[in-house]
């Protein structure tokens, strides 16, 4: 695997972590650690990438400790919003 080879792998590992919590929210653990294991990924992209996936994962990690109900945010905007960095960090890496 070549030095570009591996955020893109990364990112596609993510982005198949992500469909797989939407069919089975019990793995939202799973798609946390592979995200903040994605260092080459976030090497590879600008900082402030890095903090914007942090903090949405921070926000994932809070929302499965709470009903939706009780919950300041949903667990499924915060899933499409990490839909959308993945989108812009693909974006970012093929203009490299």
């Amino acid at each position: 695997m070549t030095e570009t080879d591996q955020p893109r792998q990364q990112l596609m590992q993510i982005g198949q972590a992500l469909a797989q919590v939407r069919q089975q929210p019990a793995t939202l653990g799973q798609l946390c650690d592979t995200a903040r294991q994605a260092h080459a990924l976030q090497a590879a992209l600008p900082p402030r990438f890095s903090e914007v996936l942090l903090n949405l994962l921070d926000r994932l990690e809070s929302s499965a400790l709470f009903s939706e109900e009780s919950c300041s945010f949903s667990q499924k905007d915060l899933l499409d919003s990490l839909q959308l960095w993945g989108e812009k960090a693909g974006e970012r890496l093929a203009a490299r």
